[in-house]
C-alpha cells in the first residue's frame, strides 16, 4: 500500500508505531486523528491487507460464520456499518446471502462482510490523515519480530531488516493468537482458525470442543463442504446433505452440554442501573473484602427484584446465594435438553424482537456484569474462586448470546441427523492417538477422526509474548502479566512507562475477565490515543482470570 506522507516537518512530529491493523489498531488510528497536532504513524500488518483483522478476514472465516455484533453496537468510523452496507450493490451483498432491502441495524451478518467494512474505513482513515497533515506509513506483509522500550521511546524490528526503527510510542495491537498452522496434524485443529478454512474434511466422525458460537461456526465450516442450507425469510431452515457424505456425524461437546441463548432484544445504548451504581459498588468496597461478594449479591438481588419481581419469584431468587445462582440459572436448560430448549428459546426471542419487547431480567443481568467486575480485585482469594465459578458464569452466558440464524442452522443440522451434543462432565479425558482423538467421559468412550478445539482465545502471559526483548524487559521486573495503566501504557518496569501501549486483548483478559468485542477495541484505541500526548500514571486494577 502507498504511504500517506506529510512532506514537511517530519522530524518535529511524534513518531508512533501501531503493531497490528485489526479493529484495535484501526480504532487507535481513528482516535489519534482527533488530536489537533499532526503525528507520524507507522502501521505494521503481517497480513496482505491492513485494516481487516483476523476475526473478519476471508482467509480465516467462511461466509457461513456470523459476526456476533450488529451495526447498532459497532462504534462508527465516520459512517455506521449499516450506512456502509446500504452503499454496497445488491449483487455484492447477495454474494453473502444478504438482501439489501431487508438490511437493518440489529442484523447479524457474515464476518467477512464486516471485515470489508473495516478495510474500507481504514482506507478512509488514510485519506483523512492526509487532509489533516498527518504522516501515515502502512507496512503490509510485514512481520514485527521484536520490540524494545528505550529511554527515548521504543524500537521496532521487522523481519528481513537488521536495524530497528525508533518511535516515541509503540502500540501493541496484535489481536488474537492461534497456533501455527504448519504444526497442526490434519486430524486435529487447535482452533477453528488454524487451517480449518483451507482443509478438506472428509465425511467422517467430527468432534468439536465447545458449544458456544465458535463451536457452531466450526461445525458450519465442516458441513458446508458436504451439503447446503436452504434459508428463506419466514420459513424453517433446512440442510441437504450431499450424496456420498452420509457418514458425516458431528458431536459438539462441553462440560455442561448447554447451548447459549439466542441474542435478545434490548435498548441500546444501555440504560443506567437503579441500585448497582458506581457509587454503590465503591461504598461496598470501602467496607472491606470480608463478605464483599455476598453483600454485592444482595445488591444484585434487589436490582433484579426491582426490575422483574415475577421472574425473581419464579427463580426463588431470595433463597439463592452467589454460589447456588449458577445451577439455578442453567436449571431450565439442563432439565429440557439442549435442542428442545433451543427451539423454545428461539421462538421466544424472535417474538420479542418482532414486538420490540425487552425481558427485564435478561437486560438487567446484561448491564450488571461490567459494574460488578469492579469488586473482583478487592475479593478474598476464596471469594474470587466463588465468583469465577458462580456469578461470572452467569454473566458470560448472558452477554455471549448468539445470532438466531446460528441456532436455526444448528436445529436444521439436528433435523438432518448430522449433529448431536455431548455433556462431558468435569472429569473427562482427551487423548490424541495416531490419527484420532479419543474422549473418555461418564464411563463411555468416543472416537473422532477429526477434532476441532473451539473453546476460543485463552488468556496469555508475558512468557507468551512473541517479542523477545520486550518479554525479557517485563520478566526482569517480575511481570508475569503485563501491567498497564488506564491508558494501556505499560507501567512496570518503571523505565517502560509511556513507551509501550499494550492493547492486545489476550494479555488483558487476566486483568479484565469480561473484556471482549469491538466496543472494547474502540475504548482501548481512544485511551491509547491519550497516551500519545500524556503517559499514564495510575495502574489499572488487576482482576483474576477465569478458566474455561
Amino acid at each position: 500500500m502507498d504511504s500517506v506522507k506529510k512532506t514537511a516537518g517530519k522530524n518535529s512530529m511524534k513518531q508512533i508505531a501501531i503493531v497490528g491493523a485489526g479493529p484495535t489498531g484501526i480504532y487507535t488510528l481513528f482516535s489519534l486523528l482527533k488530536n489537533d497536532t499532526p503525528l507520524s504513524v507507522t502501521v505494521f500488518e503481517q497480513a496482505n491487507e491492513a485494516g481487516v483483522g483476523m476475526p473478519y478476514s476471508d482467509e480465516d472465516n467462511s461466509r457461513m460464520m456470523l459476526a456476533n455484533i450488529a451495526s447498532i453496537e459497532i462504534p462508527p468510523i465516520f459512517i455506521t456499518y449499516l450506512d456502509w452496507l446500504r452503499d454496497q450493490s445488491e449483487a455484492h451483498l447477495a454474494r453473502y446471502g444478504v438482501q439489501k432491502a431487508s438490511l437493518h441495524d440489529r442484523q447479524f451478518l457474515p464476518r467477512i462482510l464486516l471485515g470489508e467494512y473495516f478495510r474500507d474505513r481504514f482506507l478512509a482513515l488514510l485519506e483523512q490523515a492526509k487532509k489533516q497533515g498527518f504522516e501515515v506509513n502502512v507496512r503490509e506483509s510485514c512481520q514485527v519480530i521484536d520490540v524494545q522500550a528505550t529511554p527515548e521511546g521504543a524500537c521496532v524490528w521487522t523481519a528481513g531488516h537488521a536495524e530497528p526503527e525508533p518511535f516515541g510510542l509503540a502500540v501493541i495491537a496484535t489481536g488474537h493468537v492461534w497456533p501455527e498452522e504448519d504444526t497442526t496434524p490434519r486430524a486435529f485443529f487447535p482452533s477453528p482458525w488454524s487451517g480449518l478454512m483451507e482443509a478438506k474434511i472428509s465425511a467422517c466422525r467430527v468432534g468439536i470442543m465447545g458449544t458456544s458460537l465458535s463451536g457452531l461456526d466450526a461445525a458450519m465450516a465442516v458441513v458446508i463442504q458436504h451439503g447446503e442450507f436452504t434459508e428463506r425469510e419466514g420459513e424453517p431452515t433446512h440442510f441437504r446433505l450431499d450424496e456420498g457424505s452420509e457418514a458425516l456425524k458431528i458431536v459438539l461437546m462441553s462440560r455442561s452440554g448447554i447451548l447459549p441463548e439466542a441474542d435478545f432484544y434490548c435498548p441500546i445504548p444501555y440504560e443506567s442501573l437503579t441500585l448497582v451504581t458506581e457509587q454503590a459498588i465503591e461504598a461496598e468496597i470501602e467496607k472491606g473484602s470480608e463478605g464483599l461478594l455476598d453483600r454485592i449479591f444482595g445488591l444484585i438481588v434487589r436490582e433484579l427484584e426491582l426490575a422483574d419481581p415475577q421472574w425473581c419469584q419464579t427463580m426463588a431468587l431470595n433463597t439463592l446465594d452467589a454460589d447456588s445462582i449458577r445451577d439455578a440459572w442453567f436449571a431450565d436448560r439442563q432439565q429440557h435438553g439442549p435442542f428442545r430448549w433451543a427451539v423454545s428459546n428461539l421462538d421466544e426471542v424472535e417474538r420479542n424482537k418482532r414486538d420490540r419487547r425487552t425481558v427485564p431480567w435478561r437486560y438487567t443481568v446484561l448491564r450488571l456484569h461490567e459494574a460488578v467486575q469492579e469488586i473482583v480485585p478487592h475479593l478474598s482469594e476464596q471469594d474470587r474462586e466463588r465468583f469465577n465459578h458462580g456469578l461470572a458464569r452467569v454473566f458470560i452466558d448472558n452477554y455471549a448470546a448468539i445470532p438466531s440464524q446460528s441456532i436455526r442452522r444448528l436445529l436444521a443440522l439436528r433435523e438432518a441427523g448430522i449433529i448431536s451434543i455431548l455433556e462431558l462432565g468435569n472429569n473427562y479425558e482427551m487423548a490424541l492417538k495416531e490419527d484420532q482423538t479419543v474422549i473418555n467421559a461418564r464411563g463411555e468412550t468416543w472416537t473422532f477422526d477429526t477434532f476441532i478445539d473451539a473453546r476460543g482465545q485463552k488468556p496469555l502471559k508475558t512468557k507468551d509474548l512473541p517479542f523477545p526483548t520486550l518479554r525479557k524487559q517485563l520478566e526482569s521486573a517480575g511481570e508475569d502479566i503485563p501491567d498497564v495503566g488506564d491508558d494501556y501504557t505499560l507501567l512496570e518496569p518503571e523505565y517502560l512507562r509511556g513507551r509501550i501501549a499494550f492493547g492486545a486483548l489476550p494479555y488483558l483478559m487476566h486483568d479484565q475477565p469480561f473484556v471482549q468485542g469491538l466496543v472494547v477495541s474502540a475504548e482501548i484505541g481512544e485511551a491509547i490515543a491519550k497516551a500519545a500526548i500524556m503517559p499514564a500514571t495510575r495502574a489499572r486494577r488487576r482482576l483474576p482470570f477465569i478458566e474455561d
